[in-house]
């Protein structure tokens, strides 16, 4: 079992940067898929961006080309980079830990909440326009 802590958000303006990122302790997350959700108020929670043991990433549509995910092993940190920031990314941010897929079954299930078992406490991200 890994503990995931998320921090780094806050209020930004339309078109603003932010970056989260979620400590990860009690295991190394290295063997870990790993990935972030949101979840805006009234929403059901949706995938963002997953990352696979082979660093291999996916994003939702709404996101391409806007968020960046990554990943330092050395430091059991997780990574969203958040560029060109819009109102409709406002949400409460989660990130999550699963068990390691690769190739195809990453593709098939990195947005799917069941694939992941650790999940944090999330962190609030607000655009305003």
């Amino acid at each position: 079992q890994v503990q995931l802590v998320e921090s780094g958000g806050g209020s930004v303006q339309s078109g603003g940067s932010l970056r989260l990122s979620c400590a990860a302790s009690g295991d190394t997350y290295a063997g870990y898929s790993m990935g972030w959700f949101r979840q805006a108020p009234g929403k059901e929670r949706e995938g963002v961006a997953g990352i696979n043991t082979d660093g291999r990433t996916a994003y939702a549509d709404s996101v391409k080309g806007r968020f960046t995910i990554s990943q330092d092993n050395a430091k059991n940190t997780l990574y969203l980079q958040m560029n060109s920031l819009k109102p409709e990314d406002t949400a409460m941010y989660y990130c999550a830990a699963g068990t390691g897929r690769t190739g195809l079954m990453f593709r098939l299930l990195w947005a799917r909440e069941s694939a992941y078992k650790d999940w944090g406490q999330g962190t609030q991200v607000t655009v305003s326009s």
